[in-house]
């Protein structure tokens, strides 16, 4: 039976439909991180130099351990075009193995912050207050990664509302909890950043608690709790093989924006805090990219499953677009509205914050570059990604970062002296790499499911 053709037009409605509530989820994930860091910053110095610490080796091992989460997200969607229930089932509860038997690995790192974050040159105080904040906070990786799992599930079935709403119902629980927990308010005592630790961990059990209710309720077609314990080797290995190569293109890439900032450090304190504003600014419009992404990931593994060329093709074009799109819109914002942007997060009175507008601003130019190539390599990753493609891109994304990015931001940026624009010139050369790399890939391979569906 031939299958009903969509139109652009129609790609477009779904994509929206799919996208936006995980554009809004992604944009409360990214509030919750500044919620922390607004609610310490204004505690003191020493709490919010330990958050930053704590979260880095926190997030570092969480998105690594995430890659497992998102393998089901085109997983699930395959399976669910082909209607095997079966299959969701074996894979969501397989990432939820897999999730589980990571954090066992990983938590005694975060127990041990300390002397490992002593080894790595950071002051004794700030070390110990960070280990103080991890034995607590640490324990809502578990959680977190099982809320990683099941928002994937439910995304790979376009159920996105859901995830969205837990989401923010999560941002809004951390922002009254840091509050209370860190000043005493409310009734409640002054614990500083140990107050922090138990508002995140809080969150991350209440987001769990929200999301199982919800698929136990909604799904139970899935029986995704029942016989839990049960083994399931085959499928454990294949939830394996697709995710942990996600996990690693994503530490390549989380660790290049790392290294930049030791490098904009090498620059000076001025370099470094307009580094870090225009960081955060693009990094919000980049949570729209990568909501996008997800999406993209979702219909192309849709499209997998049906065995569907031109579903795959004319999906992926739309996409795009929209990227550009959005891309085209945060432009003119950073291009018009520069020192709007940068004023948000610098003291008015700071003495060096006419230089840091300047530098800003020029930073704010190289980010129109930035969100072109990055909005292009995050999508195409999302269309492989739901083509179950995931070790060449992981090649492909290492070398462009590594071997390209890193080694350009240190020759614009110290060799030829251009300063913080010569590290984000660097920067853009390495996303413009692995967007061409990956474009490549992905049109190589939809024409292949063009001329012979799989």
């Amino acid at each position: 039976m031939t299958r009903p053709v969509m139109t652009y037009p129609q790609h477009a409605r779904a994509l929206l439909s799919l996208g936006l509530p995980l554009v809004g989820g992604h944009l409360a994930q990214f509030a919750i991180g500044l919620t922390d860091t607004v609610v310490l910053g204004w505690y003191g110095v020493p709490e919010l130099a330990a958050l930053t610490l704590a979260t880095s080796l926190f997030f570092t091992l969480f998105l690594f351990g995430s890659g497992f989460a998102w393998a089901i997200l085109p997983m699930v969607a395959t399976f669910d075009a082909k209607g095997d229930q079966v299959m969701i089932r074996r894979s969501t509860r397989m990432a939820l193995w897999i999730s589980t038997i990571y954090f066992v690995l990983v938590m005694p790192l975060l127990w041990y912050a300390d002397p490992l974050l002593r080894a790595m040159g950071q002051a004794e105080d700030i070390a110990r207050l960070a280990q103080d904040y991890l034995r607590i906070a640490g324990w809502g990786m578990l959680p977190a990664l099982g809320v990683m799992v099941l928002k994937n599930y439910l995304a790979g079935l376009e159920r996105t509302r859901v995830v969205l709403w837990v989401t923010v119902a999560a941002a809004a629980a951390n922002g009254v909890g840091n509050y209370a927990l860190v000043f005493g308010k409310m009734g409640l005592p002054e614990l500083g950043i140990a107050g922090a630790a138990i508002a995140s961990l809080g969150v991350q059990i209440l987001s769990l608690v929200l999301i199982v209710a919800y698929a136990v309720r909604v799904l139970p077609e899935h029986a995704l709790f029942v016989r839990l314990w049960r083994p399931d080797r085959e499928m454990f290995v294949r939830v394996f093989a697709l995710g942990w190569p996600i996990g690693l293109t994503t530490l390549a890439e989380v660790a290049l924006f790392a290294g930049s900032s030791v490098l904009m450090g090498w620059l000076g304190a001025v370099a470094l805090a307009a580094h870090g504003i225009a960081l955060q600014v693009s990094s919000a419009t980049f949570m729209v990219q990568l909501g996008l992404s997800n999406a993209a990931t979702v219909r192309a593994g849709n499209a997998l499953g049906r065995a569907d060329g031109d579903h795959l093709m004319r999906g992926a074009k739309v996409a795009i677009w929209m990227g550009l799109i959005t891309v085209a819109a945060s432009v003119l914002i950073f291009v018009t509205i520069p020192d709007l942007l940068l004023s948000a997060f610098i003291d008015p009175h700071s003495p060096l914050r006419d230089e840091i507008l300047r530098v800003g601003r020029l930073l704010l130019l190289m980010a129109a570059l930035f969100q072109l190539m990055d909005a292009l390599q995050v999508i195409h990753v999302g269309l492989l990604r739901g083509l179950h493609d995931t070790r060449v891109p992981m090649i492909m994304a290492t070398l462009a970062y590594w071997g390209v990015g890193m080694p350009a931001a240190l020759v614009f940026g110290f060799s030829l002296g251009l300063g913080a624009v010569g590290v984000w010139l660097g920067l853009v050369c390495g996303l413009a790499v692995a967007a061409v790399l990956l474009m490549t890939r992905f049109w190589t391979r939809g024409r292949g499911l063009i001329a012979a569906p799989v």
